[in-house]
């Protein structure tokens, strides 16, 4: 399975020193902080992240993202696919991950 391999080492170095595996899954590389699914880098240099349910209402009137789609379906509300050119700067990309590691801080209770 392939993924975007610029996004993926990207990802590794905000997620550095973090509690991190990785998983191929959602047709990308998907990596579990704390064990929880946190991020996905898929083929297309689109990004995924799991997020407050709460926010995904305001998440996606953000520029560039959307509801992620599987198989024909909306995925449960928790979930914001951002397009390529909307993380291809790293201030954007660290913005999404940071939305996505305090939902995993909540969801773990791993805050320091």
């Amino acid at each position: 399975m392939a993924y975007d391999r610029d996004l993926a080492d990207r990802i590794r170095d905000v997620f550095a020193g973090l509690a991190v595996r990785e998983v191929k899954m959602f047709g990308g590389l998907t990596f579990m902080v704390n064990d929880k699914m946190t991020a996905t880098a898929n083929t297309h240099g689109d990004l995924m992240i799991r997020c407050d349910p709460s926010r995904v209402e305001e998440l996606l009137t953000r520029d560039g993202a959307d509801w992620p789609v599987m198989r024909g379906r909306k995925m449960s509300k928790g979930w914001v696919v951002v397009e390529a050119e909307k993380v291809e700067s790293d201030k954007a990309l660290a913005s999404w991950l940071e939305e996505a590691l305090d939902y995993n801080e909540k969801v773990t209770g791993s805050g320091d």
